[in-house]
């Protein structure tokens, strides 16, 4: 039994290092590793059936009639795709794609037969025709089949790992019919060659059958023309960046064709002006052969990490770069040779279609599936099929169409020695137009997997100022709900405070009471202004008529806006007959600006509501000493005011509070956040002193006896501050705090960052500051694995009596450290926030929480097209669901941290050292680890924690004392009676009356 584990553990170990070298993860293997067989299988038999036609083509046609090949195909194929197209929305897409092949194989079967069994030649030469169109058709739609198929079973980050294997099929399938098909013309013709292809191809469709029957959760069991609702919504959501997308992604594929066929034409072209028929076929086999083991050691060792390193627009750029340039200079170099001159253009063609080949079966081909993977997924098949596969047939046909118009011309106008370089000038031409398109491809490819996950929001920064001020004039003037028009004001006061007044004054007395109310704050938000008082005043002329809100609001505002006002006209507003809150700002604006005796009569007025029974008339007299300067007479009310049995004259204390600056009553506003009813309009107050609140802020935020969540709004407030000198505390506190405290800063920044007019975030010393934040989590962050992996697998080394408690403590400390890693990844995740684009960052956050396999490589995919910095490739190797052990070995390899296997008593002793990094749950899980396995901690570890802020981490501290110094815990239980968490008072109850029982007996 020993030996048999041994050689399972020894095999398992050669198995990973396999995958390793291949760069495939062990849950991928068995999907990519039928994927291969099937597409190995079916391009074995079809490059047996195309070198075949190809040599019967060439002998019977010779090249002349290869630029209607090209037409006819992309017509046939054309047409092939629409079919496959159809057939999706008819029949599911698992059937679909198993039967298409083996229907396929009858008509090119009865061709065969046709051309054997016929007595008529011209039915053999129009039968060759046939074979060579049709093994083109195969071709397309075996690429479509095994695209699709990939993009079903795997997701967008599996499928840069795992297609280039399975690509590399089709290169296993070159070496092995390359150096077969000489062999095999040796016994048999090429009609049979053609026959056994067939049973090849039907060898591979019986595998891919297996395939979507052993995976069919991975396809629609529905037709196309049956998605659900939901899906159809967000596919018309997508639609228009969908569209402009899939036309740039046609385009592309359309490119790359054209290259492949203008460099194919010229190269046949050289074979059969040089070589026989039989040379030909024996030629192209070899050709295939050798090419094929190059591809396969670029496609096994190289292509899926270039990908993965790289991204897949470069590896795209490859070809066009390589044949634009490579093209042109290999033939001009080989001409200098004079050894081969005479046959330069021979042999640069044979390597420039070697590098054509080599780039378009790896790097190319390996590309195309990820390319469709921002498609939603209900329209993907769909897409990809018409995309793909009619993108190539119609530059099949524009290709044979460009080179028959081609060499008409060069026959008539272009001497002979120059005819060669017209096409290869059309091919650099082209390439470089698939550079253009690949580099707008790049940027609607990260929009579309963006815009797939949230529809985005609208903010200040797109919208166009004058057109939107349009929009609200328009939209208030307009019938609609009152609702919508309070937020189209709402919008208005955010983006352009200042220049409300502008839009809001001439539609004043057309608004609604509601309306009119909160038009008038944000006007007077914005300051006042004398030009508006023509459109205001009429709501003072019709006192009767005026909502009392609406005219207190009208009339501060003519009076701070007037310049010489008349404030012996406010005196018949201080009756006791009128609305208290219009007397209220009567009294407020006399305070402010009256004569000695006028404002003896204000502070009658205002002392009489600040003492009324009634609580309006106390909450109107509060909010009115907003705009007073003149409280002498009245500062002796506040105190009985804070304490107020009605919320809304709290509240309007502390507002008033911050309007007039009062600064011994400041710790009021700090009190106040430690309630709920009354935190927001603290906030709102802090915010108003901006400066003068920081320091005492500062004091509560940092004060870790502070409850937590007074602690966070703290922060919250000095962030919405939003003066540079706020903003330079959080920096700084940012860079000094761990754990929960940095959670909060970094939120809070975050909320500053998103205001408009505020920058810096773009700026190399954030960004430089930002990425030392980022190596200090990652630094912790193997800190947590190197503890998780040696609790996991160093405790079987020690002495330790295993019992059942310890192993459930130890599993609680494993997973306290678990939960430890969930925070630094979203820390993480909000530090990148800090630097790159909200949406897109939302977006990969979104899908990085998500469960879904498929969401998490969405989310990693937004990630490696967005961020910039030099640790991106370790952040997406940690941020990705791999084991801890790998993720450490990432980290090693980094040179972030270095690890050193401990026994557990010197691992929860480094864990200690670092407990400030450490959540409350993990610091008492590592005390309670501690006392089962009778760990001997340090003094200074034990008396930090019996002084931690949080009740469950005294306790875990007290048992353990409790374990391991009884004489040193009578010491300081007596101390401990009084702590303020009950979990705690109660267990020191307990051992008090258990070691004074003791003592007694």
């Amino acid at each position: 039994m020993e030996l048999k584990n041994y050689w399972l553990a020894a095999n398992k170990g050669a198995l990973t290092r396999l995958l390793q070298w291949v760069n495939l993860r062990p849950e991928e293997s068995e999907r990519t590793q039928i994927m291969f067989l099937f597409y190995t299988t079916v391009s074995v038999g079809l490059r047996w059936a195309e070198d075949s036609t190809v040599a019967l083509f060439l002998d019977e046609y010779g090249t002349n009639l290869l630029p209607w090949m090209y037409i006819a195909s992309a017509v046939m194929s054309a047409g092939l795709v629409f079919l496959y197209s159809w057939l999706q929305k008819i029949f599911p897409l698992r059937r679909v794609i198993v039967a298409i092949a083996p229907c396929m194989l009858m008509p090119l079967v009865l061709l065969v037969v046709l051309r054997w069994g016929s007595h008529f030649s011209y039915l053999a030469v129009i039968s060759v025709f046939l074979l060579r169109l049709w093994v083109d058709a195969l071709y397309v739609v075996n690429d479509l089949n095994t695209s699709i198929v990939a993009n079903q079973i795997f997701n967008i980050r599996e499928i840069k790992r795992t297609y280039p294997l399975v690509s590399s099929g089709l290169l296993v399938a070159d070496v092995i019919s390359g150096f077969s098909l000489p062999w095999l013309l040796q016994y048999t013709t090429l009609n049979k060659i053609i026959l056994i292809a067939c049973v090849m191809i039907l060898l591979g469709s019986g595998i891919l059958f297996y395939l979507t029957h052993h995976y069919r959760a991975a396809f629609p069991e529905t037709p196309q023309k049956l998605i659900p609702e939901e899906q159809a919504s967000r596919a018309r959501f997508l639609k228009s960046p969908l569209k402009r997308y899939v036309w740039q992604l046609f385009a592309f594929v359309g490119l790359l064709q054209v290259i492949g066929l203008l460099i194919d034409f010229q190269y046949l072209r050289e074979l059969k002006s040089n070589l026989s028929d039989r040379e030909l076929a024996s030629f192209l086999g070899l050709f295939g052969g050798m090419l094929g083991l190059c591809e396969l050691l670029l496609q096994w060792f190289i292509s899926s990490r270039l990908i993965e390193r790289m991204g897949v627009f470069f590896t795209a750029t490859l070809l066009p770069i390589t044949v634009g340039f490579a093209l042109p200079g290999m033939l001009v170099l080989l001409h200098l040779i004079p050894a081969i001159q005479s046959q330069s253009f021979f042999w640069g063609l044979i390597i420039v279609k070697f590098c054509d080949e080599l780039l378009r079966y790896t790097f190319v081909m390996s590309s195309g599936p990820i390319l469709y993977q921002p498609i939603p997924e209900g329209i993907r098949s769909r897409m990809q099929t018409l995309s793909g596969g009619t993108a190539e047939a119609i530059a099949t046909g524009l290709t044979g169409a460009v080179i028959f118009v081609t060499l008409l011309f060069c026959g008539r106008f272009v001497p002979v020695p120059l005819q060669k370089w017209v096409l290869v000038a059309e091919t650099m031409l082209i390439a470089g137009t698939c550079l253009t398109v690949v580099w707008e491809l790049r940027s609607r490819y990260v929009e579309l997997l963006v815009l797939s996950v949230a529809r985005g929001h609208l903010s200040a920064t797109n919208v166009g100022l004058r057109f939107f001020k349009q929009g609200v004039v328009k939209a208030l003037a307009e019938k609609g709900s009152e609702a919508d028009k309070r937020s189209c004001i709402e919008l208005l006061a955010q983006i352009d405070s200042l220049g409300a007044a502008e839009v809001l004054a001439p539609l004043l007395v057309k608004l609604t009471p509601d309306l009119q109310r909160q038009s008038l704050e944000v006007m007077l938000t914005g300051g006042v202004n004398p030009a508006y008082l023509p459109a205001i005043r009429p709501l003072l002329e019709q006192s009767q008529e005026t909502n009392p809100e609406v005219f207190a609001l009208a009339l501060r505002y003519v009076w701070l806006a007037e310049p010489n006002p008349n404030l012996s006209l406010l005196e018949e507003y201080l009756h006791p007959r009128q609305n208290s809150l219009i007397r209220a700002t009567a009294a407020a604006l006399v305070l402010r600006q009256g004569t000695p005796m006028q404002k003896v009569a204000a502070t009658q007025t205002m002392r009489r509501m600040l003492t009324h029974k009634q609580e309006r008339e106390r909450v109107n007299g509060v909010r009115a000493l907003r705009e007073a300067v003149y409280l002498q007479a009245l500062r002796i009310h506040i105190p009985n005011l804070l304490q107020d049995e009605s919320l809304r004259v709290r509240c309007a204390v502390l507002e008033m509070i911050a309007a007039t600056h009062l600064e011994e009553y400041y710790s009021a506003l700090i009190a106040a956040l430690y309630y709920k009813s009354t935190r927001s309009t603290a906030m709102s107050a802090l915010m108003r002193l901006e400066n003068e609140a920081l320091e005492m802020l500062l004091r509560l935020a940092t004060n870790i006896y502070k409850p937590e969540v007074v602690r966070m709004y703290a922060w919250r407030t000095i962030a919405q501050v939003g003066t540079q000198e706020a903003l330079e505390t959080l920096w700084e506190n940012l860079e000094a705090s761990w754990g929960i405290t940095r959670d909060h800063i970094l939120r809070s920044l975050l909320k500053i960052h998103k205001q408009p007019g505020i920058t810096g975030l773009v700026d190399r010393f954030y960004e430089s500051r930002v990425e030392n934040l980022i190596k200090q989590e990652l630094k912790f962050l193997g800190e947590i694995y190197a503890a998780y992996i040696d609790f996991k697998t160093l405790d079987q080394k020690e002495d330790y009596q295993y019992s059942e408690r310890i192993v459930i403590v130890s599993e609680l400390l494993q997973r306290a450290l678990l939960e430890l890693e969930l925070d630094v990844k979203e820390r993480l995740l909000l530090l990148l926030r800090l630097l790159y684009s909200p949406e897109k960052m939302q977006a990969a956050a979104f899908n990085l929480r998500s469960l879904s396999v498929v969401n998490l490589a969405r989310g990693l995919e937004i990630l490696e097209h967005t961020v910039t910095l030099s640790s991106k490739s370790l952040l997406l190797n940690i941020l990705d669901n791999r084991p801890q052990s790998e993720k450490l070995q990432y980290l090693i390899e980094a040179k972030i941290v270095e690890y050193e296997s401990m026994v557990v008593s010197d691992r929860l002793h480094r864990l200690l050292m670092l407990g400030n990094f450490l959540s409350d749950w993990c610091l008492a899980c590592c005390f309670h680890y501690a006392q089962v396995t009778r760990i001997r901690l340090t003094s200074s570890e034990i008396l930090v924690s019996l002084r931690h802020p949080t009740g469950f981490v005294r306790e875990a501290a007290i048992a353990y004392l409790n374990m391991v110094s009884h004489r040193v815990l009578l010491q300081i239980l007596p101390q401990l009676q009084k702590d303020s968490h009950p979990l705690v008072a109660a267990q020191v109850k307990e051992l008090l009356e258990k070691y004074q029982f003791k003592n007694h007996k």
